[in-house]
């Protein structure tokens, strides 16, 4: 299943300056928990935020140009259907996790959202999410300290 997986304000801010604009543990430890033995698809921005692999998940990098340095066992690929294509021939989700261009890329194929609501308003944010939700319910709810609110929606 392809996933869609991000925190967000509630002015739809999901980043500033290249790095999330927020520290919640809680939710670095849900998003870790979550994409665990999985995979996770980030574009090249993202990648160079992070700047190096997330452990224990196969790392796949979303790049038109295939400049992007990364390690060899980092796989980048160009193209949406390449995604699609692979994750068919995997076990286990595949999550992508960002940026705002790989949200928006995957926009019609996204099957689940998992979004974490951050209570707050992001002031000079710069990276927001475009995706309303609308195609989607809420199947469940999660609270997380720090007043986070974790919602999973599938399409409908």
């Amino acid at each position: 299943m392809i996933i869609g997986i991000v925190a967000i304000s509630r002015n739809f801010a999901i980043g500033k300056g290249g790095k999330l604009p927020w520290h919640y543990p809680a939710d670095l430890k849900f998003f870790k928990e979550t994409t665990i033995g999985n995979t996770v698809v980030m574009g090249a921005n993202t990648w160079r935020a992070i700047g190096r692999e997330l452990p224990d998940r196969f790392n796949v990098i979303l790049t038109n140009s295939g400049e992007v340095e990364a390690p060899p066992e980092i796989m980048k690929l160009s193209s949406v259907e390449e995604v699609i294509k692979l994750s068919s021939l995997l076990n286990g989700n595949v999550y992508i996790i960002g940026g705002a261009k790989t949200y928006e890329a995957f926009a019609d194929v996204i099957e689940e959202w998992i979004v974490t609501e951050v209570p707050a308003d992001i002031e000079g944010a710069d990276a927001f999410l475009k995706e309303d939700f609308s195609g989607f319910r809420v199947s469940s709810t999660k609270e997380l300290e720090g007043g986070l609110v974790v919602k999973t929606m599938q399409r409908v």
